[in-house]
């Protein structure tokens, strides 16, 4: 493994009785081994069918795995789905939503290994807020502060609007006890809203939060008190489709690291359009952004859902693989991908 550049395999395949594997993270465990979660569908590819968190683990750095075993069962009227990932001392904090209604019940749940895994903790709400929290996967962080937060889409459908605001649950006890945001970040002038909202801590303290949308740009939205309120979103100079992003620091470095969309269609794409899929760099805190990178490059394939993992030098990535073929419908068909690059290729 030292000596590749760049590993990449389809390590959770697509099959008849498992139409779909997506929404990863990965962390390394205490004992050396890496552990692999993701959203397991077995009845099913849509959004609502039913599925459950599986996972698999790695004593080689990724390039072998053990055969797949459930993380969490499904406990909710539909599934559960979409998995963060996040150390706290030798434990393992895993996050994942359960899904009790179509577009109307949808919460996220924290629990607790420490254990390398072995055993979880009961779970803990984390969303106070009625309605629909969507949490992508990858998306917990923990500041400097100590602070753990939770960023959410919620929406609470109606009549005359499906739109959705954002917001973030936060933990100043290590997951114990969870409390919302002051305010909502909302988004003007967009039929659908904040989505999938993702966050990185910058050099000053502040949290930038990214944003999925329907305009034709990733935009951003800052906060200076650690998540509780937030200024209002604005454009980042990256065109993207209305497909989400995924934000990291390089540790130890003044590097943020982006992987998105930029499809050649704007905010005309489809989902199915989730191509390509590219990396660039910001070296002042996400105003502008270099050495762009092609991950993914075919207009047949859509790749999206992106978690960035850093274990020594290298960079982990999962993303889904979608084939976009006319006899597809929505999900059918999609398999989870790993991608182990040096971290310096991203330069």
């Amino acid at each position: 493994m030292d000596n590749l550049r760049d590993f990449q395999q389809i390590v959770c395949p697509h099959s008849e009785k498992n139409p779909r594997n997506s929404e990863g993270d990965l962390i390394q465990l205490s004992d050396g081994r890496i552990l692999l979660a993701w959203s397991n569908f077995v009845d099913g590819f849509a959004d609502h069918s039913y599925g459950y968190i599986a996972g698999k683990t790695s004593s080689d750095g990724g390039y072998t795995w053990s055969e797949p075993f459930i993380i969490q069962e499904n406990t909710g009227k539909y599934n559960v789905m979409s998995v963060s990932l996040l150390p706290s001392g030798n434990d393992i904090l895993l996050f994942y939503l359960k899904k009790d209604g179509v577009n109307h019940d949808l919460h996220c749940y924290m629990k607790r290994s420490s254990d390398c895994c072995k055993t979880w903790s009961d779970p803990v709400k984390v969303s106070s807020v009625d309605g629909y929290n969507v949490v992508n996967n990858a998306r917990v962080i923990r500041t400097k502060s100590g602070r753990i937060i939770v960023p959410a889409a919620c929406s609470q459908p109606s009549p005359n609007s499906n739109s959705a605001v954002g917001i973030c649950y936060y933990s100043d006890d290590d997951g114990a006890t969870w409390q919302k945001s002051k305010e909502s970040v909302v988004l003007e002038d967009s039929r659908t809203g904040v989505q999938e909202p993702g966050l990185v801590e910058l050099s000053d303290g502040s949290i930038m939060m990214i944003i999925r949308s329907d305009k034709g740009y990733i935009y951003k939205a800052k906060s200076y008190d650690d998540g509780d309120t937030w200024t209002t979103p604005e454009p980042m100079p990256l065109v993207s489709c209305c497909s989400p992003a995924t934000i990291k620091r390089i540790p130890d470095t003044n590097k943020l690291l982006i992987i998105w969309n930029p499809s050649v269609y704007g905010k005309y794409a489809k989902w199915s359009d989730r191509w390509p899929l590219c990396s660039a760099i910001s070296e002042d805190e996400g105003e502008t952004w270099k050495s762009i990178k092609y991950l993914e490059m075919s207009p047949e394939k859509c790749h999206a859902y992106t978690s960035i993992t850093f274990i020594d030098q290298k960079v982990y990535l999962t993303y889904y693989e979608w084939y976009n073929l006319a006899n597809k419908k929505d999900f059918e068909g999609t398999s989870l991908k790993l991608r182990v690059i040096d971290k310096e290729w991203f330069y």
